[in-house]
């Protein structure tokens, strides 16, 4: 069944450009009112502009720009179904003699803190009208990155993130969005080499697709790849080998999460 977007309203971080700015379109053009948020002044204001929307100025990094980013959404339209957290950088230093201190702590306060600094903000008032949170992660949050193990770091970690948030919180829906190598403003040191490698350039419109198949479905706690070539669904991912009794037998509360068993418990 079609989605009705009637009365919907999105925040979405890092929108002013690349897949946040795209998704503001998207989302707009099915009837959603759009509050941009990002540190990009001149070029969120014109993407607000153009789809009807608000801009909020907002640094990921800092809580309470993500807490008053959410309080714009429900002030100007009444409330918040969808929280697209999806501001993000490259890391450019690796563990060894480029190390740097600075660049790695704003990779993190980036990538992962704005992710948990947004999503905490959003929560209340997502599950007050049974909405949904998206992250933005990466191939990299599933899979080795060799050539840039922070950003790896942090890409895992918002992957983690959702997939504790989905079962922690039944009346939300968390969900993350893990696009290869797209053609945004995060590739340009990478971009001649992927060229020259023949690795391919995914098209934004391609992972928007991927975002709106999220916001339409259903699951949640789900990673989303996007990858070229292949048609974009969850990751499946291994269950973990679980304890066992010493006669080698299943231990039943294993087969539930730690909070449900908390949950049964209280």
């Amino acid at each position: 069944m079609p989605v009705d977007f009637t009365g919907k309203v999105a925040l979405i971080t890092g929108g002013s450009n690349g897949i946040g700015a795209a998704s503001a379109r998207r989302l707009a053009s099915h009837g959603v009112r759009v509050v941009v948020a990002d540190v990009d002044a001149d070029q969120g204001k014109a993407v607000a502009d153009e789809i009807g929307g608000l801009f909020v100025r907002c640094d990921v990094t800092v809580p309470s720009d993500s807490a008053e980013a959410v309080a714009l959404a429900v002030r100007e339209f009444g409330g918040l179904d969808i929280a697209f957290l999806n501001a993000g950088i490259g890391t450019g230093c690796s563990l060894g003699d480029d190390f740097d201190v600075e660049v790695y702590r704003r990779a993190m306060a980036i990538n992962l803190d704005g992710v948990v600094y947004g999503a905490h903000h959003a929560l209340p008032e997502v599950r007050r009208r049974g909405g949904q949170i998206i992250a933005t992660a990466s191939m990299a949050g599933l899979m080795p990155m060799p050539g840039d193990p922070v950003y790896g770091a942090n890409k895992a970690a918002v992957v983690g993130l959702v997939r504790s948030l989905g079962g922690a919180y039944p009346d939300v829906r968390v969900n993350a969005l893990c696009p290869a190598f797209a053609d945004t403003n995060i590739i340009g040191p990478l971009r001649s080499t992927l060229e020259e490698i023949g690795m391919p350039i995914l098209p934004v419109s391609a992972v928007v697709d991927t975002f709106m198949s999220i916001v339409e479905g259903s699951g949640t706690g789900e990673a989303w790849f996007v990858q070229a070539g292949r048609s974009s669904e969850p990751f499946g991912f291994r269950n973990p080998p679980g304890p066992r009794a010493a006669d080698g037998s299943r231990i039943e509360a294993a087969r539930k999460d730690p909070v449900s068993i908390a949950l049964e418990e209280n």
